[in-house]
């Protein structure tokens, strides 16, 4: 397939190291046309910045995931400023609020720096990639306060919660989850949005889709995502969509977004 934009994955992760220029080329060449590389910490964020320098396709996302918020040094803020005016950087994240491991950091520590890190992208006029599991009550709070552009990534909440994530004009990001097997939420997501809010992504080496579910997962596999969102569209509306113009439409999302082109 053609157009795939990546708009999640984290090829600085250690399980590419030994075969990730090689992975990184046959991509380019097999279709994934552009890849955000979201920063989970200050290191990943960095080598998010240096994948980018390399290679024209890869754009980095910079930001303190609510998992490695208990690690973050006390003037991560302030690195993070400098990092987020790259030439490389197009979003903060991956950033949010993650209360399904109990040994993250406490609720309010990770509000604080969720919201310090929102007013981040506002300085730096950045979309910006947000994580959210377990916690929708309180990432809703805070992104109806800051109404940030960007992206909720790996969206697990209801059809109605998506509704209003788009009214508060963002876009939601689906991947893999939409494939599993008693995946009926995201299906529903998936079929009931309209195009326009949508953005594919693989959470790479994260969340590959059936039939790759538990292996590494790379760009090259968006495909069964796309093939499972068109055949829910197409199931609801009775309207044959295929996974070409999924896959377009998601492109074409994510540029705008992101400010970058094929």
């Amino acid at each position: 397939m053609q157009n795939i934009f990546d708009s999640h994955a984290h090829y600085d992760d250690p399980v590419f190291d030994p075969d990730r220029e090689a992975l990184l080329q046959r991509l380019n060449q097999e279709g994934v046309c552009h890849i955000i590389n979201v920063g989970a910490d200050l290191e990943g964020s960095k080598a998010s910045i240096a994948l980018a320098q390399k290679y024209p396709f890869i754009h980095a996302a910079v930001g303190v995931h609510p998992g490695s918020v208990k690690e973050a040094p006390s003037d991560y803020l302030i690195e993070l400023e400098t990092l987020a005016s790259q030439d490389q950087v197009v979003a903060i994240g991956e950033i949010g609020l993650d209360y399904y491991y109990e040994d993250n950091a406490p609720r309010e520590v990770q509000k604080e720096f969720f919201e310090a890190q929102l007013q981040l992208a506002q300085r730096h006029q950045l979309p910006v990639i947000i994580h959210d599991r377990e916690a929708h009550g309180d990432t809703m709070e805070l992104l109806r306060k800051y109404r940030p552009k960007g992206i909720v990534h790996c969206f697990s909440g209801s059809v109605e919660m998506a509704r209003e994530i788009i009214s508060l004009g963002m876009h939601i990001g689906l991947g893999g989850a939409v494939t599993f097997k008693n995946a009926r939420v995201p299906v529903e997501v998936a079929a009931a949005i309209p195009l326009s809010a949508l953005v594919v992504e693989t959470d790479a080496p994260y969340m590959a889709p059936v039939p790759f579910r538990g292996k590494r997962c790379d760009s090259s596999m968006i495909a069964y995502t796309a093939e499972k969102i068109a055949l829910a569209r197409t199931q609801a509306s009775g309207i044959a969509v295929t996974p070409q113009e999924v896959l377009l439409a998601a492109k074409e999302n994510a540029e705008k977004l992101f400010q970058i082109t094929c």
